[in-house]
């Protein structure tokens, strides 16, 4: 499979699912995910997608400093209601990475490993999603400020004709690339711009909880 380079230079996200230890998926229950997989889940590339991918990352960082994230310990609230804008696909991308679901996650084993009711929509939060960790109850609101990303000027042309079927080979190209370059930028160059992504640690939360933000990433 033939993908965008760029995409191996993104920051990686590594978490520890205890379901998949226990089952023996991963040894350790260790599982590493890269930009790629949001990519496949979601079917295309674009700044919500990437954005998603980094809002979750920033908030496992400053829920969890110094340890491996626990994928399935994470309860997850959006601002926005479920069939609201792009509010899905940022939905799906934060499963992906957190295993939190409305109903549809997997039911547990003997009252263990319950991924179900950890996701919720239409909460009134100071940011875009909230992220609380279940054993400590530290949370951490995320917001992603994209206006802060520059884009390409010909984007707002390009597009229109290429979705009408007008536009010829060559600008259905330089649409693609020009598209995907603002991915590249966000991943690459914006992952760590706290203008771009924005953490912040719940009021609500004890002093002390959660404080801290080294980054759980690899390569």
């Amino acid at each position: 499979m033939q993908l965008p380079d760029f995409y191996d230079d993104a920051p990686r996200i590594r978490v520890r699912d205890p379901l998949a230890d226990f089952l023996g998926a991963a040894p350790g229950g260790v599982l590493e995910y890269g930009y790629a997989d949001a990519v496949k889940l979601a079917g295309h590339s674009c700044p919500t997608v990437a954005s998603a991918y980094l809002m979750t990352r920033a908030a496992l960082a400053a829920l969890y400093p110094g340890s491996l994230p626990v994928r399935g310990g994470i309860e997850v609230e959006l601002r926005n209601d479920a069939l609201e804008g792009v509010t899905g696909v940022v939905a799906n991308v934060v499963t992906l990475l957190t295993g939190a679901t409305v109903d549809t996650g997997f039911k547990g084993l003997a009252g263990r490993f319950d991924r179900r009711r950890l996701l919720a929509f239409g909460v009134d939060l100071p940011g875009q999603i909230r992220f609380t960790r279940l054993d400590t109850g530290a949370s951490a609101v995320v917001s992603a400020h994209l206006e802060h990303v520059p884009g390409d000027a010909r984007v707002p042309a390009l597009m229109p004709r290429c979705l009408a079927g007008v536009a010829s080979p060559d600008e259905e190209q330089l649409f693609r690339t020009i598209w995907q370059e603002r991915v590249r930028k966000l991943l690459t160059s914006y992952a760590d711009d706290p203008r771009v992504i924005d953490v912040q640690i719940d009021a609500a939360v004890p002093a002390g909880a959660g404080q801290g933000a080294a980054v759980q990433a690899v390569g």
